[in-house]
């Protein structure tokens, strides 16, 4: 059972979320990693927008699903260890904790290393190096789907001077997050990774920003210190890729509107 004061501030977590406008996607997820630290004890958060690719080369034990974009709270030798994960991942080398995890996909989870794997695990090489070696002693992770092909992830780490979770944290957890869906789809679009053809570039992602601030392109161009010229072919990019022809079109999908 959450205590009281765990939910007033998980309510203050939400509401404080809610303040964020569609342009600070950026700020309002680092919000949400400090407060989940902050309730949860934990040393550090990873947010990762994972899809579903079309196509996979036979027996993908991942079935498809790729991480596209990650982020962690704070850098740590934990940001190179998750990419060479990712790069394992691309040719079919995968933890089982990975595959057990994605036996649920396209369902609301929230699962501790110990749901997911036996005592066994524990002393395996693959725990070393890419949990113990990098600071990590325990995790939660939680799967929001967002539609069929797209899900976000959180993961919620905690380090060796912290106890495991217990079962009533992992439930705290998945309470936290799994209100949150508007949210979950605000990332995967703000990252291009819900509706568009192909993702975002860094800088086509800070064009992006500012287009949901309503600003002209003008200014925007400014802001980012960029010809017109520049900044117009990022926004048409941007257009094109989300299968929109103006801003009110995209403002639509912020909106959980067709475009």
């Amino acid at each position: 059972m959450i205590k009281s004061g765990d939910m007033d501030a998980i309510h203050d977590l939400w509401d404080e979320l809610a303040d964020f406008d569609a342009g600070r996607s950026e700020e309002a997820l680092t919000h949400l990693m400090g407060g989940l630290c902050a309730l949860t004890g934990a040393w550090n958060i990873t947010w990762i927008g994972a899809v579903r690719l079309d196509t996979f080369f036979p027996d993908d034990p991942a079935k498809g699903w790729r991480p596209r974009v990650m982020h962690h709270l704070h850098s740590s030798p934990l940001d190179a260890a998750a990419r060479e994960l990712a790069d394992k991942l691309e040719l079919g080398n995968i933890d089982e904790t990975t595959v057990r995890n994605l036996e649920g996909a396209g369902v609301f989870r929230a699962n501790r290393l110990r749901d997911l794997v036996g005592p066994e695990w524990f002393e395996s090489s693959y725990y070393r190096v890419y949990f113990q070696g990098v600071g990590t002693e325990d995790a939660v992770w939680v799967a929001s789907p967002v539609n069929q092909d797209t899900e976000s992830w959180f993961g919620i780490l905690r380090g060796p001077d912290q106890p495991p979770f217990t079962e009533a944290e992992r439930d705290e957890i998945a309470y936290v997050l799994r209100s949150l869906k508007w949210f979950h789809r605000q990332l995967m679009l703000s990252h291009g990774l819900l509706v568009a053809v192909t993702p975002l570039t860094p800088a086509e992602r800070r064009v992006l920003h500012l287009l949901l601030t309503g600003i002209s392109e003008k200014l925007i161009a400014e802001q980012l210190e960029r010809s017109y010229h520049t900044t117009h072919q990022w926004v048409a990019s941007i257009y094109r890729k989300f299968g929109v022809k103006n801003r009110a079109a995209l403002m639509a999908l912020w909106l959980g509107q067709t475009a």
